[in-house]
């Protein structure tokens, strides 16, 4: 783009939905076959200049997203449904725009963000599921879910989280504020949200793994609060497939504009136990 059209620059947030099972990742990569590979394709199709994207936040190989948050500058002038509709004819079927709105300058889609949500999706039953392959994760013992609250009440709260991080993480420090966190259970499928200021690399699948073995009788109940004072990686549980998570929504604050409607939701799966 020429200078004038780089001082003409509006930026735009969209919200992202797409399955990971087919995809490596979210973040562009040598090689290609990530979600933001594709989204920024269409975007630039669209745009018809160049585009890159800034996300929320990253997801892994096979990790899905129901409310991704990014943003754009472009010279383009399109309106919001345009936006919408045009790269949703480019993208790929596991990848739709949900909504987009022109949004300030100052906003960022990852450091204005204040809060992430996640939703980990596991059924419970002997035989691996077949027709939500990809989609869910998978346990063939029997769980316990009250044991599995009991045990995730001591996450809540601020807390240094490094018995829960990746080896590979790049975050600068293991302190992170759990807002809330939740397990349902209904028929063979157990669900656990997880809501904090943000998350570490494996954090999540990194809990469902302990919680998973508090479940099935494998660990104490307390042994959450062990793994949380320690903070050893090593001492805790194998990291739990990538294919029952879902980042479900962050939070931003009201003054940004950000549509609240439009966004869809998975439903929640039953009562608590």
């Amino acid at each position: 783009m020429t200078t004038s059209s780089m001082s003409e620059l509006r930026r735009v947030a969209l919200a992202v939905e797409y399955n990971g099972s087919t995809f490596r990742g979210w973040q562009s990569q040598a090689g290609g076959g990530t979600v933001q590979d594709v989204l920024e394709q269409a975007l630039t199709g669209i745009a018809a200049h160049p585009v890159r994207v800034q996300a929320s936040g990253r997801t892994d190989t096979g990790v899905h997203a129901t409310t991704q948050i990014v943003h754009f500058d472009t010279s383009a002038r399109r309106t919001d449904s345009a936006w919408v509709r045009g790269c949703n004819a480019l993208l790929p079927p596991g990848v739709a725009v949900r909504w987009a709105c022109p949004v300030a300058a100052e906003f960022n889609a990852r450091f204005s963000a204040r809060s992430r949500s996640y939703r980990y999706v596991l059924y419970n039953h002997p035989v691996r599921p077949a027709l939500a392959a990809g989609l869910t994760g998978w346990f063939h013992r029997p769980l316990d879910v009250a044991e599995m609250s009991r045990a995730a009440s001591v996450l809540v709260g601020e807390h240094d989280f490094s018995a829960f991080r990746s080896s590979e993480c790049q975050a600068k420090s293991p302190v992170r504020v759990m807002h809330s966190l939740s397990l349902y259970r209904s028929g063979d499928w157990i669900t656990v949200d997880l809501c904090a200021n943000a998350f570490l690399h494996h954090m999540v699948r990194n809990i469902v793994g302990a919680l998973v073995d508090v479940g099935c009788g494998r660990q104490p109940t307390d042994w959450l609060e062990h793994l949380l004072q320690a903070g050893d990686r090593r001492l805790a549980s194998p990291t739990f497939s990538p294919a029952g998570l879902y980042l479900v929504g962050v939070g931003y604050d009201a003054a940004w504009g950000l549509p609240e409607d439009g966004l869809y939701k998975l439903p929640p799966v039953g009562p608590r136990e």
